[in-house]
């Protein structure tokens, strides 16, 4: 049996997406299209309006492939569901595997070169999907409220362990606190301004 390659082999964004797929076999340019893997792309309680807004961010460019995409998925969903319950947040997986990979058989071995044929179907095998990611991408995206804002921050930290790139958390602050903190700042230079112009009057 096979084993699973490294994601180092397929990581390398340097490639259009291979994605035209129809229902008409003469018009394929992808005759097979594997099955995607990951499960569901949205989990929870949608219904809710929540306070805070979590993003999991891609540093790079590459592509991650769907395996990938679901472990990710499964890691950050078990902590959420386990400490926030289940109607106490909502998960979204931002990213979709549009792009089939494909290779070329390869033979190991001493002698054993003789499969290779050149330029000859040099398309490849279908052997997976894979979701191209640029930098800046929001790869994950989970909303919760202000009390549970810890729990869903280690939770995106453990999903980015499961991907192949370096990835970023930000946070989106809610109208209401952005809108406090920038009251202030805006009644102390009402304040300030009296005695700047009674400086510049001296």
């Amino acid at each position: 049996m096979a084993k699973l390659r490294k994601f180092c082999a397929y990581r390398r964004l340097d490639r259009r997406p291979n994605t035209r797929f129809s229902k008409y076999s003469k018009k394929n340019y992808v005759r097979v299209r594997p099955v995607c893997r990951v499960v569901s792309f949205t989990i929870g309680n949608s219904n809710t309006k929540y306070d805070t807004t979590l993003n999991l961010l891609s540093t790079k460019d590459l592509q991650i492939r769907d395996n990938a995409i679901e472990s990710a998925r499964q890691s950050c969903n078990k902590l959420l569901e386990g400490t926030c319950g289940k109607d106490n947040y909502f998960l979204q997986v931002r990213m979709y595997p549009h792009h089939v990979m494909r290779e070329n058989p390869l033979a190991s071995g001493a002698g054993a070169d003789r499969m290779s044929t050149g330029m000859a179907f040099s398309f490849g095998k279908p052997i997976g999907v894979a979701a191209q990611i640029r930098k800046g991408k929001t790869l994950i995206t989970v909303r919760v409220n202000k009390e549970h804002t810890e729990t869903a921050k280690q939770a995106l930290k453990r999903a980015s362990y499961k991907l192949p790139c370096h990835c970023q958390i930000e946070i989106e602050q809610p109208k209401k606190i952005a809108a406090a903190i920038e009251r202030p700042k805006k009644m102390a230079a009402v304040l300030d301004q009296p005695k700047k112009i009674a400086v510049a009057a001296k």
